[in-house]
């Protein structure tokens, strides 16, 4: 049987991979303060400590200890071998 020149075969095989963080990319932290009607926000930061330091102080100030903390990377993914 002849095949359309249309249709695609799909070929299936396992090739491993490798995620790993990019250095050059950077980190980010943030920290989001979710106390009922606060919505304060420590904004993006290079370093993880300085939004530690942030929560710490804003706590101190206002008594808010609840937080929602995002950390992000950038990373690429490499074939194995």
């Amino acid at each position: 049987m002849a095949r359309d020149r249309h249709s695609r075969a799909a070929v299936y095989r396992y090739v491993p991979h490798t995620i790993r963080h990019v250095p050059e990319g950077g980190a980010v932290c943030e920290a989001f303060c979710v106390a009922r009607g606060c919505g304060a926000e420590s904004g993006p930061q290079g370093d993880p400590c300085a939004v530690l330091d942030w929560c710490l102080r804003h706590t101190g100030r206002t008594g808010h200890d609840p937080f929602r903390r995002a950390f992000s990377d950038h990373a690429r993914v490499t074939r194995d071998g």
